[in-house]
């Protein structure tokens, strides 16, 4: 059996297209089975060069797969490819 895809929301604070990427994130976990983490990008010097522009990014299994933006239907096709 494989394991669950791990989604991670790339965030930060006061960024209103993250609550509503977490919105649509929190809706897909009742259709689909997988781990969640949001990691804030001012927290990682790291995480602040890659993605300071493009917040919120979602990815899946370390995959970048949606910025800005997240449909429910597209993620939920990005997550059934995974597993």
């Amino acid at each position: 059996m494989k394991p669950k895809p791990r989604v991670t929301l790339y965030t930060r604070a006061g960024c209103c297209l993250c609550d509503g990427a977490r919105q649509v994130l929190a809706a897909a976990r009742g259709r689909a089975d997988f781990d969640y983490e949001e990691s804030d990008i001012d927290r990682d010097p790291e995480l602040l060069r890659r993605y300071n522009d493009e917040v919120p990014v979602i990815a899946i299994d370390g995959v970048k797969a949606f910025k800005y933006r997240v449909d429910m239907e597209e993620f939920l096709k990005k997550l059934a490819a995974r597993t």
